[in-house]
């Protein structure tokens, strides 16, 4: 099973914001079941603190995160995804820091989720 990284998550963990141990923790369990993976939308948004592509890939490579582009299929599911979320009754939200995590208890959250595989939510504030 392959688990997809949102920016804020990997921000989250760089700058050890209150969280990140249980993001951490979540994330080695992700990774003993398959790839973690980051799109090129999250990989923009969190590659700005670095000084080339080279540095912030390289990072991401001690990480054992794999940069994996989004296929039209891909970006479909998504878009299915979150047209179930709000169908559930899922609010749009403006939060005021991006590093807030997005969490509902009734569907996996879109920004960690496996797009082009099962989903897997990964967040350890679900309730699930």
């Amino acid at each position: 099973m392959r688990t997809a990284l949102d920016s804020s998550v990997l921000i989250l963990l760089y700058r050890k914001q209150p969280g990140w141990e249980a993001w951490r923790n979540s994330l080695q369990l992700a990774a003993l079941q398959g790839e973690l993976i980051i799109s090129p939308i999250a990989f923009a948004e969190f590659s700005i603190a670095y000084p080339s592509v080279e540095s912030a890939l390289a990072d991401l490579d001690r990480l054992h995160i794999f940069y994996d582009p989004i296929t039209p299929a891909a970006t479909y599911r998504a878009g299915q995804i979150f047209l179930r979320y709000r169908r559930e009754g899922g609010p749009r939200r403006t939060f005021s820091s991006p590093l807030t995590p997005v969490c509902r208890p009734t569907v996996s959250p879109p920004s960690i989720a496996a797009i082009s595989a099962p989903i897997s939510p990964v967040c350890p504030l679900c309730p699930r």
